[in-house]
Order: structure tokens, then C-alpha cells, then sequence
């Protein structure tokens, strides 16, 4: 089955993206979970995601369109990336969510995917 682990990040892991004597760390935390998920086979998929100071969110709204540019909401944690895994069970997506650098100072949320709709 398929899962997602959604990666929730502060706003100083964001900032740890782009300082020289953070960024070392940061990404290379990054890359050794990356490694670990598809040497172990479990990898589907995935990406970074920028800040959500750079965000756009879209609602339709009285048969019209709004558009609000940055974060919608003033959250401590962000959205930061998502890995897609393919695991047998809750528990074995809870182990590799457990392993994620952003469950040290954020969160790693794990949500099931839905199945893909049947064809017609």
C-alpha cells in the first residue's frame, strides 16, 4: 500500500536550507533517508517543496477566483516535502516516517494514498 509521509519543517529547517554551516547537515540528513527509503525498496516517489512564502493558494468563491499570494495561514511548521512510499502496513509507514530528519524538530505526518479511480 501506499503512503505519504508529509514533511513538516519550522521555519529555522527552512532557513538551515540555504546557511552554509547548516546546509551541510540539513541536506545530507535528507539524502541519507532518501538513500535508506530506496535501498530498502520502499521508495515511490517524492519532492522538496519550496517555503510557503512563495506559496499561491486558490479558492473558488462565488463563482469566482481567489488568488492569495504566501501563506494562507501563520503556522509554526510548513509544509516542506512529501516522500510517497510503498509499504505493507501502517506500521511499517510509521517506522520510516519515526526516521524522518523532520520528525527530530517538526513533524512527519503519514496519510494512506487513495487508490488510483477505476477506469471506465
Amino acid at each position: 500500500m501506499q503512503y505519504a509521509i508529509l514533511v513538516y519543517e519550522t521555519e529555522a529547517d527552512f532557513a538551515a536550507r540555504n546557511d552554509p554551516e547548516k546546509a551541510g547537515a540539513y541536506w545530507g540528513a535528507y539524502g541519507a533517508y532518501s538513500q535508506a527509503l530506496v535501498k530498502a525498496g520502499v521508495a515511490a516517489g517524492g519532492t522538496g517543496l519550496h517555503p510557503t512564502s512563495v506559496a499561491t493558494t486558490v479558492r473558488m468563491r462565488d463563482n469566482g477566483r481567489l488568488v492569495q499570494d504566501g501563506p494562507f495561514a501563520d503556522t509554526k511548521e510548513m509544509l516542506g516535502g512529501i516522500f510517497l512510499i510503498d509499504v505493507p502496513d501502517l506500521d511499517t509507514a510509521l517506522f520510516w516516517a519515526a526516521r524522518c530528519p523532520s520528525a527530530v524538530t517538526g513533524s512527519a505526518e503519514v496519510r494512506p494514498c487513495l487508490p488510483p479511480p477505476p477506469s471506465e
